[in-house]
């Protein structure tokens, strides 16, 4: 066979040796640039704290989001109300052209009709509303109203204000609860996983025995079996717990990070902190609660509609001033010398008399309004006394079985240690040791169970003092 050369090419010795060396560098960068990642330590996940999750939230929360925009919207409304009270300045340019009365002249000019020193006079309009063929305004305009209605608008509008910030608390509190649930439910179901993995190995450990008992010929293939079905269950269980952790990872991470898949890592204290005094607690609820102001504050703003209402029935005052130009010339002078800078004033006092009902039916609705705010401020003071008896019931229950608990995993976990000796001796049956694993992988889920609702009830009574 002839050997096949190991390039075809025209190229030229020289440049043929320098793309060689091209390629040689390019190689060489590459090399050093793929040691240098597989050099590079791992990023660490972020730790996330209870604090930190609600920092994220509020940028990523569309609910929380809305409520921040309404109160914003009601402090321009504020603002707008308090402008409507000042005057409004305008400056108006404008120009009319009417159709003149043309005389008989022929220089379109009428001669006034007393003939007194023989004096002219540009003919006249066609429609009296105006004031010549030819007229120009320009002037500055300072109007003013004043009455009930703008008096009492700035109010409304400042209760209406006072309601969107209790509503963004309201609604901020209630992003803390949302997040302090899936933190809370995130944090467990990772600790669910260990528990199954436990579970899952012991499982494997105990058919193992089995397996070596059979062997030796202590045991029936039976106890295999049974083992086997109990490792089986517990493969299950674990792939469970794996699959919900994961779900509650995502869940929890939609509101944190603009990628739900970011890797990260909860930060729990493995000592949650106790219950606040009752005193305490009656205090920080007395002291400030958004429910109950934006209760209060309904109410008010119900009063002020009713207000607002009865006073469509007294009269405004609307007062008016301009000050320019209202000539036939664009000019500070007319052609007969005189000024045309002027002003006018005006003063209209508007005394309402007959609407048809449409004033009485706007009060009787507001009426209906006032009393519906006022029945919901009554249910909602009632509904903070009891939600304030059974947060706080529910919070000292959950504490006190928490070292229920952990003494029922102890038990479990020394059952079923001295379980496994016995069967290891020939004591016991295989269904005994079963029952055991069953037992502690119960009680430590229970313990989890109960470690998330102590926190959960801690959280909702710190939200309803103000304390979260």
């Amino acid at each position: 066979m002839i050997p096949m050369p190991l390039f075809r090419s025209k190229l030229s010795a020289p440049r043929l040796r320098r793309r060689i060396v091209r390629l040689l560098c390019f190689a060489t960068i590459a090399t050093t640039a793929f040691a240098q990642q597989q050099a590079a330590p791992a990023v660490k996940p972020p730790a996330i704290t209870l604090d930190d999750a609600i920092t994220r939230a509020r940028a990523n929360e569309p609910n929380f989001a809305a409520a921040v925009g309404t109160n914003k919207d009601a402090a321009l409304d504020q603002s707008i109300a308090r402008a409507a009270l000042l005057p409004n300045v305008v400056y108006n340019n404008r120009y009319l052209y009417t159709e003149a009365n043309h005389c008989p002249n022929a220089n379109k000019i009428c001669v006034e009709s007393s003939g007194v020193n023989g004096s002219t006079v540009p003919a006249p309009v066609r429609f009296i509303a105006n004031n010549a063929v030819h007229e120009y305004v320009s002037q500055g305009s300072v109007t003013e109203t004043i009455g009930a209605q703008q008096l009492n608008a700035v109010s409304r509008a400042s209760t209406s204000l006072a309601v969107a910030k209790a509503e963004l608390e309201v609604a901020r509190r209630g992003l803390v609860v949302t997040v302090a649930g899936l933190f809370y439910s995130s944090s467990v179901a990772a600790r669910k996983v260990h528990v199954a993995e436990r579970a899952a190995n012991e499982a494997a450990s105990l058919t193992k025995l089995t397996q070596q008992r059979e062997a030796g010929r202590e045991v029936a293939h039976a106890d295999v079996v049974k083992a086997q079905l109990q490792q089986q269950q517990r493969d299950r269980d674990l792939a469970d717990a794996r699959l919900e952790a994961d779900k509650a990872r995502l869940e929890l991470a939609v509101l944190l990070f603009p990628d739900p898949r970011t890797d990260y890592t909860l930060a729990v204290p493995d000592v949650p902190p106790s219950v606040p005094a009752r005193a305490d607690v009656e205090a920080a609820l007395a002291k400030r609660n958004p429910e109950l102001e934006s209760a209060l504050a309904s109410a008010h703003l119900a009063d002020l509609n009713v207000f607002a209402a009865r006073s469509a029935y007294l009269p405004e005052l609307q007062l008016n001033y301009s000050y320019g130009i209202d000539a036939a010339q664009v000019a500070v002078h007319s052609y007969d010398g005189s000024n045309n800078l002027g002003y006018s004033a005006s003063a209209t006092l508007n005394i309402p008399i007959w609407d048809w009902f449409t004033t009485h039916d706007k009060v009787k609705q507001s009426e209906i309004n006032r009393d519906t705010a006022r029945t919901v401020l009554s249910n909602t003071q009632r509904k903070l006394i009891a939600e304030l008896e059974e947060y706080y019931a529910e919070a000292v229950a959950a504490h006190d079985q928490l070292d229920s608990l952990n003494q029922s995993v102890a038990t479990a976990a020394e059952s079923l240690r001295l379980t496994r000796l016995s069967y290891s001796a020939g004591e016991t049956m295989i269904l005994d040791v079963v029952d055991a694993e069953n037992s502690l992988t119960a009680a430590e889920l229970a313990r989890e169970d109960g470690m998330v609702r102590y926190q959960t009830a801690l959280a909702n009574l710190q939200l309803l003092t103000g304390t979260l």
